[in-house]
Formats: structure tokens, C-alpha cells, sequence
């Protein structure tokens, strides 16, 4: 990028503007303050974790740029308990990235036409095309986990998912598909202050369903299921992570970390960017906006 000569105006709304964009985290963070309150975890400290996660995401705009110029397809499956933290890792890995690149995908249960179809067929309309990366919050292992637990599928449909599923995985990575699958794991009792968090919090009590509630009851059924579906679905083409995740802001560096470390990028040059000098004609008015059509200042 070429070197510009920057005026006193320019330098302090450049300040600004990186400090709006250090608050975007901090706001971020305000929600992990009352939910760290019912923890028994040790945080590591905060300008640690923001000096970390800053640069893991300036790697994270590295990677982008690479996934983008070699035209590559990236599929990362973020699975867990309610709770386990997904969302956050999902949040902070999206935070800083171009949104026609990097997207999520979190489907909502299937309705009945798509009952009928092919069980893979509405997570296949998501996959990535060149140049992509898709983030899938929950994934096809929905029938490995809730369906299962919850009485959603039969035992053959449950049986012909694990024999199909090696497969469906396999193929996705022949065709060039980097595909990379994380748990997130969280002990009873950190799930359990987690979700009384959640509870108290009017701004969070939309996290918890119904659904999210009875899993709490059916702890060890949740355990069993995740125990089958790892032993099942851990091929050498497409292995689980496992996140140890109790502590959210080590869960998401290593996980971030870890990440990374799964492609051989390399930073890719741009053209030199230099600022146009702007247009004036002459004859140009600019027409007042009509007051009634202006956002009331409040603040």
C-alpha cells in the first residue's frame, strides 16, 4: 500500500475507527462478564486474550485472502451441547471476515417436505463453491445427536446415517473439499451454570428452547450418543476435534489456532492502493434532506 501524507483530521478518525472496531469485541465481551460469573474457571487475562484474538483474526483475514485466490472449499462443522460455546467461536471467526466468503450455515429443523428427502440434501445446498468457507452451526450429525436422544428418527434411519455418512464425508474430501469437524466439550456442571445464566439473563432467555431445556434431563443419553457418533464417524479423511471448552476464551484461541494450522497459507500480495482524488463539478447541488425523513439524534 502506498504511504500518504495524513493530516490531523485523518490520523484521529482513523484512531477512531480502530477503537470502534476494538469495542466491537468488548461488547462481544460484555456478554462472557455475567455469564464468567457463575464460572469456577480461571480466565486467562483479558488483554491476553484480546492481544491473541486480534492477531489469530488478522491470520483468519490471511487465510480468507488465500481461500479466495486459490479458489479453495472449506467446510468446518461445529458441534457440541447446547451451550458448549459455538456461537462465540463462530462469532469471533466471522468477526473480521468478508461475509461473501465466509458464511454460516444453522439450519432449522427440517419441515416435511425436506423429511422426505434424501437426509443430506438440505446440508448440500450450503456446501461451499470456490472460494468460499461455510461455518455449519450443528450439521448433519443433528441425527447422530437430538434425533437420536429425542426419538426424532427411527433406529434405521439412525443405523443407515453411520453407514453413509464415512461415505458422504469421503466424497465431500475427494471432490477437494477441505472438511474439518470440531466438539466443543463442557462438563455437567459448567453446562448446568450456563444455562441458569441464561435464565436470569432477559437478553439471552431466547438461547433456551424447550429442547435445550430436556437435554439437561437427558445428560447421559446426550453422552452415549456423542460417544457412538465419535467412534462411528472418526475417519482418517475427516477426524473429530475434540475443544476442551469449559473455558470459553481458551476454547476459542485453540480452536481458532487450530484451525489455522490446518492449511499451508501464505499471505497473498494486493495492488497498491492509493486514494482518487474526488470529482467536483461545478454545477453540482446537493439537496437538502427533508427533516421528517431524518433518524432522531438521541444520543
Amino acid at each position: 500500500m502506498t504511504t500518504q501524507t495524513l493530516d490531523n483530521d485523518q490520523i484521529r478518525r482513523l484512531r477512531e475507527d480502530l477503537l470502534d472496531s476494538i469495542d466491537e469485541e468488548l461488547e462481544l465481551a460484555l456478554e462472557d462478564i455475567a455469564e464468567d460469573s457463575h464460572s469456577t474457571s480461571q480466565d486467562m487475562s483479558r488483554a491476553l486474550y484480546f492481544r491473541e484474538l486480534l492477531r489469530l483474526q488478522g491470520e483468519l483475514v490471511k487465510l480468507q485472502d488465500w481461500v479466495v485466490a486459490n479458489k479453495q472449499r472449506v467446510v468446518i462443522l461445529f458441534e457440541g451441547r447446547d451451550a458448549a460455546g459455538k456461537g462465540g467461536v463462530i462469532k469471533r471467526i466471522t468477526q473480521r471476515l468478508n461475509p461473501r466468503v465466509c458464511r454460516v450455515a444453522a439450519l432449522p429443523a427440517p419441515n416435511d417436505r425436506e423429511k422426505t428427502q434424501w437426509y443430506f440434501q438440505r446440508y448440500v445446498s450450503h456446501l461451499p463453491a470456490a472460494g468460499e468457507i461455510v461455518l455449519f452451526d450443528r450439521s448433519w450429525y443433528n441425527r447422530a445427536g437430538v434425533e437420536r436422544v429425542m426419538g426424532f428418527c427411527t433406529d434405521d434411519e439412525y443405523e443407515e446415517f453411520f453407514r453413509s455418512v464415512p461415505e458422504f464425508e469421503k466424497m465431500l474430501v475427494r471432490s477437494g473439499i477441505h472438511l474439518i469437524k470440531y466438539w466443543f466439550s463442557i462438563t455437567d456442571d459448567e453446562q448446568h451454570a450456563r444455562f441458569l445464566g441464561r435464565i436470569h439473563d432477559p437478553l439471552k432467555q431466547w438461547k433456551l428452547s424447550p429442547m435445550d431445556l430436556e437435554s439437561r434431563r437427558r445428560w447421559e443419553d446426550y453422552t452415549r450418543a456423542k460417544e457412538t457418533m465419535i467412534e462411528r464417524t472418526h475417519i482418517q479423511e475427516a477426524p473429530w476435534w475434540v475443544v476442551q471448552a469449559v473455558d470459553k476464551k481458551k476454547a476459542r484461541l485453540n480452536c481458532i489456532a487450530h484451525l489455522l494450522e490446518h492449511f499451508d497459507y501464505e499471505e497473498i500480495p494486493h495492488d497498491q492502493i492509493s486514494m482518487p482524488a474526488r470529482v467536483r463539478n461545478p454545477d453540482y447541488i446537493r439537496h437538502p434532506v427533508p427533516n421528517d425523513m431524518i433518524v432522531p439524534e438521541k444520543y
